[in-house]
């Protein structure tokens, strides 16, 4: 499915930061991320598994250099000194086979949708918490005056969300509103509507910082309200 994300998707999740914030002196900030990882390094692992692998199954056909086109072809002395030839033909083929299965098997995997059903979960979820922790980071939601930033994050490519929160508004919350915010995304992404399900996960938000940190006099907009493409 192709999410678009226009001027309004991203004017009316403005909008959501916004309307939260005012009833809060905590901060959010929205984050959307095309692809978090290349996943090379997995595809390269899976290819090198497949050529050490696979090539092994030849054997008990009786492997013969000759099915390769020019190895092994013509005639063969019958002494010891052709043993050495035989076996230098032997390992260019299987050498051969191993590289070809190893070009074959990273081409595959490296189809996006074959990559992510390759890839483990755990792999995919610790890459995309780690990319969220580092926007978190970069856009200073962790020197908040009350430590009260929350990032809402989404990866596209990788089918995840992500909701991080700073430790002043964190260990007074239940987490349950926290996967609540999660579920909300997923099921906005999921269904194609960014907008509503960062609207949901931000009111849900926005909810529990007004609860346990309502605005001051000043109110001071730390962080800027809007949705970051990545």
């Amino acid at each position: 499915m192709v999410i678009k994300l226009t001027p309004e998707v991203k004017g009316r999740i403005a909008d959501a930061i916004a309307a939260a914030e005012a009833t809060t002196s905590g901060e959010i900030f929205c984050v959307l991320a095309r692809q978090v990882s290349s996943y090379r390094d997995i595809s390269l692992g899976w290819a090198a598994a497949a050529a050490l692998l696979l090539p092994l199954g030849l054997i008990p056909f009786g492997f013969d250099p000759a099915w390769i086109p020019g190895l092994g072809e013509g005639w063969q002395a019958a002494h010891l000194s052709s043993t050495d030839v035989i076996v230098g033909q032997s390992l260019a083929a299987y050498a051969l086979i191993q590289s070809a299965v190893f070009l074959t098997a990273f081409l595959l995997t490296s189809i996006p949708g074959v990559r992510r059903m390759i890839t483990p979960r755990s792999v995919r979820r610790a890459r995309v918490r780690r990319a969220a922790m580092e926007q978190f980071l970069a856009h200073g939601l962790h020197v908040t005056q009350a430590r009260t930033g929350v990032l809402i994050f989404a990866a596209l490519s990788d089918h995840q969300v992500e909701v991080v929160a700073d430790e002043g508004i964190y260990s007074k919350v239940d987490h349950a509103v926290w996967a609540d915010a999660v579920e909300a995304l997923a099921k906005g992404m999921k269904q194609g509507d960014p907008a509503a399900g960062f609207e949901v996960a931000i009111g849900l938000c926005g909810a529990v910082l007004a609860e346990h940190f309502p605005p001051g006099a000043s109110n001071l907009n730390e962080v800027e309200d809007r949705l970051v493409l990545i």
